[in-house]
């Protein structure tokens, strides 16, 4: 779909939440665990996702991978026994593996899960084979450019996948590798990770928009009033995926020390594009009839959340948008328990629904209530 057929679905779907939605619960972590409960009964069951795909079953890809790294965090943060007891099963039927494309990141982010189970009674099993695969990319790394170009095979195919072409693989694999050097005290992971992080920055990021190009083919794309298009979930996953690698980095570390300033960077420009129901448009720089969104509106909530509570953004300045985006994730909630407007799987902005749910959106507002809970403790 291109950009200009983009804006006509966009006016269509231009709605508000139903009013009708499900009260929210009494607390984020009680609507966490609502609606993890929800999505675990239904792990089998792809009825619910609009756009299920072969990619959707595999239960080691990275749209399943979302949800259990939200569901990590809701286990941190105070969850009932069953939640961590869902990840320990989930690893042991996967055998603790990651996906089976080595070097592409999307398969790469279940691992985040894995080595979160190590830490938590799994032990040496759960790290096995993620250190085995990462072995191989650390010490025979993927030598190509990360100009993204699709052939004539089609999307799986492009060259680039190999690397962290996309803006979504900083989200999806550098959390992995650093804490893979955490665990084992062998920094290789890291230094791979951060070397990778940094190239993928220098090349998709617009010093003058503050925000991620989602590839190289989106460099010269403009919608029909000539603006850039910059796609919410795919800043999402950079921000939520800073907020996860930041706090592995030690305190005077040059690569944090960049880290957080770019973190700060990026918060001060989402701040500005918050719409005022509380969500962030699908096409950040077109708010003009934008639907809800809750995919990067969780994960912007769940990044200036975490952000306020580890003392880099002021509190005064970014809790009312916290707070707003908060209140738009639970309302974005459906009489039947799920989490609606959830852009499904795709690499721009696109049409969105109240029924649309998918397993990485509940990921992300899980790691949303969690840091909004952690908010509130700070009180």
């Amino acid at each position: 779909m291109t950009f200009r057929s983009f804006a006509p679905i966009m006016l269509a779907c231009a709605i508000a939440a139903p009013a009708h939605a499900a009260q929210p619960a009494r607390t984020p972590i009680e609507a966490a665990v609502k609606l993890a409960d929800w999505q675990l009964a239904r792990l089998d069951d792809l009825s619910h996702i609009p756009s299920a795909t072969d990619e959707t079953r595999k239960t080691r890809g990275w749209e399943q991978a979302v949800f259990w790294v939200g569901m990590t965090a809701l286990a941190d943060a105070g969850a009932p026994p069953r939640i961590e007891e869902a990840i320990l099963a989930m690893g042991q039927r996967n055998g603790w593996k990651p996906g089976d494309n080595l070097y592409f990141a999307d398969d790469q982010a279940i691992a985040q899960a894995y080595l979160w189970a190590a830490a938590h009674g799994a032990g040496k099993d759960a790290l096995a084979p993620t250190r085995a695969a990462f072995d191989t990319v650390v010490d025979k790394p993927a030598v190509t450019t990360l100009a993204f170009a699709i052939p004539p095979q089609g999307y799986g195919a492009t060259e680039c996948l190999k690397r962290w072409c996309w803006c979504d693989a900083l989200f999806m694999a550098p959390p992995a590798f650093v804490e893979l050097s955490r665990q084992t005290g062998d920094d290789r992971y890291m230094r791979f990770a951060m070397k990778e992080f940094w190239a993928t920055t220098d090349f998709l990021f617009d010093p003058a928009e503050h925000l991620y190009y989602r590839d190289s083919r989106f460099f010269e794309r403009r919608d029909d009033k000539g603006r850039k298009q910059f796609w919410s979930r795919g800043n999402g996953w950079v921000f939520g995926g800073i907020a996860r690698v930041l706090p592995l980095l030690a305190q005077d570390s040059p690569d944090r020390i960049r880290m957080e300033a770019l973190f700060k960077e990026m918060a001060a420009k989402i701040k500005t594009l918050q719409k005022p129901d509380g969500y962030w448009a699908p096409s950040l720089l077109a708010p003009e009839n934008a639907p809800p969104e809750t995919s990067g509106t969780a994960f912007y909530t769940y990044g200036l959340a975490w952000g306020i509570k580890a003392g880099l953004l002021p509190r005064a300045e970014y809790e009312p948008v916290v707070r707003k985006g908060w209140a738009a994730l639970q309302k974005a909630i459906q009489p039947d328990g799920r989490l609606g407007w959830v852009q499904q799987v795709g690499d721009r902005p696109d049409k969105v629904a109240a029924s649309d749910t998918q397993y990485y959106g509940v990921g992300a507002f899980l790691m949303a209530a969690t840091a909004v809970a952690a908010l509130d403790a700070q009180r």
